[in-house]
């Protein structure tokens, strides 16, 4: 079968695209596609050397939302919102030498390369800062980081667990609510580690991290210097850089950050341009939108950890190289 990965403006069959009037928690170059497409439209990739089909997207989906509502029975749990990219076309071995233009659907074929979607669980609120947060679990598939020319072996996912800012649609991971390298090489074992990390969620201990953001804040010279040190981290001496704490955004994303400092209606600045440390994670996590699917939640929990290092230093006087 002959395929062609295209990644950017690709089509999904009208029918099954969702359109969505509010804002999404990724952007980049995803498209939302219903359930029903991943399991009634799209091929499963195998692996090569024995021909062993992949779990598909729509198992992962699934398996996820059981496990969700094995462990909050009684609570509203909304249906799952998914986002793709990189579509993988194909033909059927009858279309092969067709000229493009005389494709029929029933000729092609198509695959996604890389997928994420959460569950919303509605009934399960907190309040930081005036702002209204609802509990988020879900999870990403990239076949880009399966080696799908060898045999069948483990396969890696990554899951989350963590709260959804319903002013903007920000995610919100710690290190407790997520496993970005779930390995595993049937349902029913992929299901146990969801449940596994579904139980070690210490919920509490992550709301009253994020509360805490809201009672350190930043001067305006504070976080120009911040974000100075922001850009510069790229581009220091690995001995360095090994030694301060590690960031993931990138160049163009810190530029957001910065229009957001003035611009954002949510998380601007205050009067005497100084800024919490709630609004400046906000700020990082409504950038972290532009992340392609596979390094969106790595980047997540970095906006996390950073802003966390952050107010630990500031809480006890230690020097942060960030700040200093």
């Amino acid at each position: 079968m002959q395929l062609q990965q295209m990644e950017n403006n690709f089509l999904i069959p009208e029918r099954e695209v969702i359109t969505q009037k509010s804002k999404t928690f990724i952007k980049a170059n995803t498209k939302n596609v219903s359930l029903l497409h991943l399991k009634a439209d799209c091929t499963i990739p195998v692996f090569s050397k024995d021909n062993e089909c992949t779990m598909a997207h729509h198992e992962f989906i699934n398996a996820v939302s059981q496990s969700v509502e094995t462990v909050f029975s009684g609570h509203q749990i909304l249906k799952p919102e998914i986002r793709i990219s990189h579509v993988v076309k194909g033909r059927i071995p009858e279309a092969i030498g067709k000229p493009v233009k005389e494709l029929t659907e029933k000729d092609k074929t198509i695959y996604y390369e890389r997928m994420m979607f959460k569950i919303d669980v509605p009934s399960i609120v907190e309040h930081i800062n005036g702002n209204e947060l609802n509990l988020t679990i879900g999870g990403v598939r990239a076949y880009n980081q399966e080696n799908l020319y060898s045999k069948k072996n483990y396969e890696k996912f990554k899951v989350f667990i963590g709260f959804k800012n319903l002013v903007c649609t920000n995610l919100c991971v710690s290190s407790d609510g997520i496993v970005e390298e779930l390995r595993a090489s049937s349902l029913d074992e992929l299901k146990l580690k969801i449940l596994e990390l579904l139980g070690n969620y210490e919920v509490q201990n992550h709301l009253n991290s994020l509360r805490a953001l809201s009672d350190k804040k930043l001067s305006e010279q504070q976080f120009a210097k911040f974000l100075g040190k922001c850009r510069m981290y790229n581009y220091l001496p690995k001995t360095e850089k090994n030694r301060v704490p590690e960031l993931l955004l990138n160049d163009g994303q810190i530029n957001t950050i910065v229009k957001g400092y003035y611009e954002d209606e949510n998380f601007k600045r205050a009067d005497d341009g100084s800024i919490s440390l709630w609004n400046v994670f906000n700020l990082f996590t409504g950038a972290n939108k532009s992340s392609y699917i596979d390094t969106f939640l790595g980047r997540s929990l970095n906006s996390h950890e950073l802003m966390q290092k952050l107010a630990s230093s500031m809480h006890s006087g230690n020097q942060n190289w960030y700040l200093n």
